[in-house]
This record gives structure tokens, sequence and C-alpha cells, in this order.
């Protein structure tokens, strides 16, 4: 099982993650904002990922790392 983690503090919700995310998993925060105001990416449910890493290949930020 893969392990994502997010530097929520620099995401800029963009979307482009949610977007490259073949399972759907990645959704954008309904109830967080970061110190800049964006709401951050996160993980739905972690156990369904597999790891193929499309999410962090598109984020323009870095913000995303996978780990198998």
């Amino acid at each position: 099982m893969a392990k994502l983690t997010f530097r929520t503090e620099l995401c800029k919700g963009c979307g482009l993650c949610v977007e490259a995310c073949p399972r759907g998993l990645i959704e954008l925060s309904r109830t967080q904002l970061n110190k800049n105001g964006h709401s951050p990416a996160e993980m739905t449910d972690e156990t369904r990922c597999i790891g193929c890493a499309f999410c962090a290949i598109m984020c323009p930020d870095c913000v995303i790392t996978v780990e198998r």
C-alpha cells in the first residue's frame, strides 16, 4: 500500500492532482484552509490508493510525496 504525504501549507488548491487520480481519491479540503487561504488537497481513502504517483507528477509545486 502506498503512503501519500501532502505538504498542505504549500498547496495552492489548483486541483490538478484531483483530476489526475485515476481512482478519484483526492479532493480539495472542504473544512480546512492553509496559511495562504487555499483549500489544500487531501486523500479520501488511502487504503484504495494504488501508488501510481500521477498526483505527484501533476503537482506544479511538488506538494505530494508518494512512498511505496
